[in-house]
């Protein structure tokens, strides 16, 4: 087992490591698994994975790409990568599995970037002269972000997305700033963060600050990282608070990128 974010890697346990149940097995459905299914449900059909694990650069990439344009694969499965940006004419049928996967991620473009994956992926069927059908695998078929991208409303979606953001205070209605605090020892990266949350207290006025607390990936290669989020009801409370944040690193010479500060950041991970 390999975690692509800090690279920690294990065997797989034969037994369950608290109670050393015999009964284990992997819960999900990656595109390895996928794979696997469509090779014995259709095992005529010629396959290629398109994925982290299956593609070593980008000329490997763009070989896979063209193969299948090329019509020497019938079938191509993997990741998000193939949803963006891909004109193949013969493309007739798109499958979505777990489609609503990352309404999970804690980050207020959830919803968004949902709607957007599932939008571009259905663009990917039907490029051509023939007809497609886009076929999307969901638990929560309810959910606005999943029912509006199957129905392709745009407006609608906005509509939505936007009563949402104005009612928890979510850009544009407010401006936002994430503070990663990071270092290669846990200890450290939790003093630090323990440190700057003390220099936060209380909270200026117009502000609202959640935090410190372990970022949504905790590790990321040999990083340990702790979060802040805040909230500012004008821009000018909030760049205040940020100088106060880099003098106060750079008061007490933390390393140079121990203090990470992303205005209007794009993700929250």
């Amino acid at each position: 087992m390999l975690c692509h974010y800090c690279n920690y890697a294990e065997k797989v346990p034969s037994l369950c490591p608290k109670c050393q149940s015999e009964h284990i097995y992997f819960l999900g459905t990656g595109s390895e698994k996928v794979e696997e299914e469509l090779h014995r449900e259709l095992p005529k059909a010629r396959i290629a994975r398109l994925d982290r694990d299956t593609v070593s650069g980008k000329r490997h990439y763009e070989s896979i790409l063209q193969n299948f344009r090329e019509g020497n694969y019938d079938i191509l499965v993997g990741t998000q990568m193939i949803a963006k940006g891909h004109d193949i004419p013969n493309v007739t049928l798109v499958g979505v599995v777990n489609a609503d996967i990352g309404l999970g991620m804690p980050d207020f473009r959830a919803g968004e970037r949902t709607f957007q994956i599932l939008t571009q992926v259905s663009g990917r069927a039907g490029r051509g002269s023939l007809p497609g059908v886009v076929l999307i695998q969901t638990i929560n078929p309810d959910h606005y972000a999943v029912r509006l991208a199957g129905l392709q409303d745009y407006q609608a979606f906005y509509q939505r997305e936007l009563e949402f953001r104005r009612q928890m205070r979510y850009p544009p209605f407010s401006a936002m700033a994430n503070l990663l605090v990071r270092s290669e020892k846990q200890e450290v990266a939790l003093r630090m963060s323990g440190e700057l949350g003390q220099l936060f207290t209380p909270p200026p006025a117009q502000l609202q600050i959640k935090g410190p607390h372990e970022a949504p990936v905790p590790r990321l290669k040999s990083e340990y990282r702790f979060q802040f989020l805040i909230k500012a009801a004008n821009r000018a409370a909030l760049s205040e608070l940020l100088h106060r944040a880099r003098h106060f690193a750079l008061e007490r010479k933390w390393g140079a990128t121990a203090l990470v500060i992303d205005v209007d950041p794009v993700t929250l991970m």
